[in-house]
């Protein structure tokens, strides 16, 4: 199965994710994720929407994403075409002990501890999903109490695409 990465440009009214989702559901299709933003024009949102499936399925789920009266633009992202990016906060176990440990692997990935407690820290990370996928890794020797991840979004590179409205 393959992944795509949709970016689409849609009208910033209520019903619209509702009705994108939509789409998916009655169709079957699974949204692996889901991110959407007012964009630079608050008239328009920023919707990216990971899916995966073969070739056919996806240029289907492209096509009928199209069609629908609230986007205006949609584009694939493809792997060097476009810049990804994910926004992990992961809360951990952490003793005196263990903040010594967790700190050299923040330093390491360039993670931001944004709350300290008692017995826990929260730490923050930025990045494609291999890098995400490190970190947790590396974390995963300690406790994890709590993850919440934003889910990919994305733009393309340089300007040759830009939709102007």
């Amino acid at each position: 199965m393959k992944r795509r990465v949709l970016s689409m440009l849609v009208d910033n009214t209520s019903g619209v994710l509702s009705r994108v989702a939509g789409l998916f559901s009655r169709r079957g299709y699974n949204i692996d994720s889901l991110t959407v933003g007012e964009t630079a024009d608050p008239r328009y949102s920023r919707m990216t929407v990971v899916v995966k499936g073969d070739e056919q399925i996806l240029d289907q789920i492209e096509k009928q994403v199209a069609k629908l009266v609230d986007v205006v633009d949609v584009k694939s992202l493809k792997d060097g075409e476009s810049v990804n990016r994910e926004l992990i906060m992961v809360k951990v176990r952490a003793e005196a002990a263990d903040r010594q440990g967790i700190n050299a692997i923040c330093d390491i990935f360039r993670a931001k501890v944004v709350d300290v407690a008692k017995d826990s820290l929260i730490m923050e990370l930025t990045g494609d999903q291999p890098k995400l996928d490190a970190f947790l890794n590396l974390v995963s020797d300690y406790e994890i109490l709590e993850l919440a991840r934003t889910g990919i979004t994305g733009l393309s590179r340089g300007s040759d695409d830009v939709r102007y409205l």
